[in-house]
């Protein structure tokens, strides 16, 4: 039938009140009832091409049709009636497409700029059931369906109109042509004289130009920053490789990266810079760099700002006799100078106070996204046929995809295949038992470990020191990492003899049992550094030892991890595919690895306060480790024999990256600011007590001052020196852990409450749907003489 034009008038835009804003309710139900009229004929014409159900021969509307096993019968009208059903006609054709998205900007438009509807006499009004859009099947209605949407785009803003047509459900060729097409009339006669004219002035071509270069330019440099990521590729090779076991040691290297770039910026900038661009005078002889320095932290990285003696106690900026001296410089009256002591050690605590702030917030953020799903119920499916990525076209990416979504069903499947195996009686006694065993043997160890580094380091301070430039500093840990190397093999070879069911609880056991022996080792040594070595050293620069110590692990640890590498996977690959032939690859040490790299982070806030560049030396290291521990992954390791999901492990890591270790470095450095005596012969606190009493110190010198700095004192004897806000800090602190998890538990029981909500609205449906059929069966049975035909109702008005 023939549709006139004039229905799709232009009504004049006019700027009302507030009640032009929304609809009529009567004009609301108008455009429901039309849209709702287009699903119910486009359900009548996909039926009758046979898309939802099968064609019937003549005389047989009462048959039902042919159906999978175990379903219910139904019959025609029946199905008919579920094919009408909205969740299963919305997006079949571009024609209902173009149709919502017509209701959409008449709801758009009404809202912003047009007049109520209601003023406009009926007749006038376009609504699409005036237009009996899917009564005729030909490609003229469409087109005028089509016309209509770019009438109504054309009313529409210029940003409205954009975002309405880029998130059209149409491909890119009819998305560029209803943009071109609802340009107005004014917009396209400006651009055809702008092209007539040639629009644009030579000031305009060269400013045109000049934005266009600085544009490309910051896109390179961008790029060119994410190509030099090295993690950009290798992830997500890992990934499909290995797992989401082995990434997550990556994910968590990678957490440490920034962490400690985030802390040695601030020390970069009002610490090691400022010393650097003031260096104080020598105090003796410098030694020239012989190398040897790379291994031992001594000798001339002594006079650096790589430790803590470089540094002056002085008020830079300020020349005063008395600072040759070791005596402190008065400042001048009104000045505020910058004072070296108040520096380092607000400058160290500021950059822990943001490290506690950043893993904090990591860690309970890590928490939320692991936990807030309590169920991977129907995950398998989604796996299957929603994890490929259509934009992926390079061969390279689509391997990695492929091998991705492989490894992803095998951690699944092993996942619920776990679940399926639960283990007798006896064999959860025997476990125990074994368990127990184990356990024993374990702490026996880790007993053992801790008194032999005690021993040893008793017997190191007996001997006379050699200034700290000798291979013989390597002794205590080398000592150290040879017990953490053989122990974590002890721990390992357990862990097999236990047999495990879950690979995740083989993990989190070799985890907990080499945490409990780095940290007790780590006891030793810092009872070993703030009380045996500070009474041996008390006519030196103990904190020089201490830094250079801590240097001196980080340094045999990563030697001792690329050893590890070296021959407990290259050699052991080589061994079983040209000796024992059986091509078997060792797995990737996951536990391990992990404990390793917590332990290098310990040592580095441990050294912080000493060696104020230690956290470069770990993002070196941490760098190297990327590079290395991927290549030899690649090239020596296979996947885990039993692949498991490793859904947690990040907010696991990042938990004993936080309690164990942060806060036993805190309070390390804690007792060494507030209790320890510094040395009175280097350092920027060599005239006081302790190095808190720095800020007391700044505080009487500004009272003396003047007026202008008044309320510095204030603020430092209310926040530092009273302990009631670094008690509301803490309780800050713990509050937004505790909250996050209650608001974790809080989604996840809603989860858990919408899910059945859903279950019962199927079960819902399948009652009506039982009961539409029992009527449509009682119905044929009272008139069995009389074919049904399957009409579909009139739908009901919403609300």
């Amino acid at each position: 039938m023939a549709k006139p034009l004039a229905l799709a008038f232009d009504v004049p835009e006019t700027t009302g009140g507030d009640e032009d804003l929304e609809p009529s309710p009567y004009e609301e139900s108008e455009v429901h009832d039309s849209f709702h009229q287009l699903i119910q004929e486009q359900s009548l014409r996909v039926a009758e091409e046979g898309l939802e159900l099968l064609s019937l021969g003549p005389g047989r509307g009462d048959q039902t049709l042919p159906r999978p096993e175990g379903a219910p019968v139904l019959s025609t009208a029946t199905l008919r009636i579920l094919a009408s059903m909205p969740s299963r006609t919305i997006g079949r054709s571009r024609g209902a497409i173009i149709s919502q998205y017509y209701n959409r900007t008449v709801r758009l438009r009404r809202r912003s700029s047009r007049p109520l509807l209601g003023n406009v006499v009926r007749s006038a009004r376009p609504s699409l059931r005036l237009y009996d859009l899917e009564l005729d099947p030909t490609i003229l209605e469409e087109d005028e369906k089509r016309s209509l949407l770019v009438k109504e785009l054309q009313g529409l803003s210029v940003a409205q109109r954009d975002h309405m047509v880029r998130n059209m459900p149409l491909s890119l060729g009819e998305k560029r042509w209803l943009r071109e097409k609802s340009w107005s009339p004014k917009v396209k006669r400006r651009d055809q004289q702008g092209r007539r004219r040639g629009a644009f002035s030579c000031c305009s071509r060269l400013r045109y130009t000049c934005m266009l270069a600085l544009h490309s330019l910051g896109l390179a440099l961008l790029s060119g920053l994410y190509a030099a990521r090295p993690w950009r590729y290798a992830l997500k090779q890992i990934g499909g490789q290995f797992g989401s076991s082995v990434l997550s040691y990556f994910l968590f290297l990678k957490t440490l990266l920034a962490f400690n770039t985030l802390m040695l910026l601030p020390l970069l900038a009002f610490l090691v810079g400022v010393q650097a661009a003031f260096p104080p005078d020598p105090a003796g002889p410098v030694p020239t760099f012989s190398g040897l320095e790379l291994l031992t932290g001594g000798g001339w990285f002594t006079h650096t700002v790589m430790y803590y003696g470089y540094y002056s106690n002085t008020t830079l900026r300020q020349s005063c006799a008395s600072a040759r001296e070791g005596g402190l410089c008065s400042p001048r009256l009104g000045s505020l100078p910058y004072n070296m002591p108040l520096a380092y050690l607000f400058t160290v605590g500021a950059a822990f106070f943001i490290t506690c702030i950043v893993l904090v917030y990591s860690m309970s953020h890590s928490f939320g996204e692991s936990y807030r799903v309590g169920s991977t119920k129907g995950i398998h499916a989604l796996t299957v046929f929603c994890s490929w990525d259509y934009k992926v076209t390079q061969k390279r990416a689509s391997r990695v995809q492929q091998d991705s979504i492989r490894t992803q069903l095998k951690e699944l499947l092993a996942e619920w295949q776990l679940r399926k195996r639960p283990r007798s009686v006896c064999g959860q006694l025997r476990q125990v038992v074994v368990l127990g065993l184990g356990w024993l043997l374990c702490l026996g160890s880790t007993v053992g470990c801790t008194v032999a580094v005690l021993t040893f380091s008793e017997t190191m301070i007996q001997r006379p020191a050699s200034g700290g430039q000798g291979l013989e500093m390597l002794a205590l840990p080398l000592v150290v990492s040879v017990l953490n190397l053989v122990a974590s093999y002890l721990f390992r070879g357990l862990a097999a003899l236990e047999r495990h069911d879950s690979p995740v609880l083989e993990v989190y056991m070799a985890i907990c049992r080499n945490l409990i022996l780095k940290m007790a080792v780590l006891g030793v040594l810092c009872y070993h550094w703030l009380g045996r070595r500070v009474a041996a050293l008390q006519d030196q620069c103990w904190e020089d030892f201490v830094g250079q110590e801590l240097y001196r692990f980080m340094v045999v640890d990563f030697i001792f991890v690329l050893l590890d590498s070296l021959f407990g996977e290259l050699v052991w690959r080589l061994i079983s595919e040209k000796k024992l032939k059986t091509g078997q690859k060792p797995e990737f040490d996951i536990a391990r690895n992990v404990l390793d790299l917590i332990y290098g982070q310990t040592l580095t806030w441990l050294g912080v306060l000493f060696s104020p560049l230690l956290p470069a030396v770990q993002i070196l290291r941490l760098l190297l480790l990327f590079y290395i521990k991927k290549t030899s992954l690649i090239a020596n390791c296979q996947a885990p024999g039993r692949p498991w999901l490793a859904s947690h492990m990040t907010t696991v890591f990042l938990t004993l990256l936080c309690f164990p270790s942060f806060l036993g470095a805190a309070v390390f450095l804690c007792y060494a600011v507030w209790q320890v005596r510094p040395s009175s012969t280097c350092g920027p606190f060599r005239t006081l007590n302790t190095m808190y009493e720095a800020g007391t110190v700044w505080v009487r010198r500004l009272e003396h001052a003047g007026s202008g700095a008044s309320w510095l004192p204030w603020l430092h004897h209310f926040l530092v020196e009273n302990t009631f806000f670094l008690f509301l800090v803490s309780a800050l602190l713990l509050a937004v852990i505790y909250l996050n998890i209650q608001v974790v538990k809080g989604q996840r029981k809603v989860i858990c409450l919408l899910k059945e909500q859903i279950r019962n609205e199927g079960e819902d449906k399948i009652f009506l749907i039982n009961k539409l059929h029992s009527v449509y069966e009682e119905e044929g049975m009272s008139r069995p003489g009389r074919t049904q035909e399957a009409t579909i109702p009139p739908a009901a008005p919403e609300d």
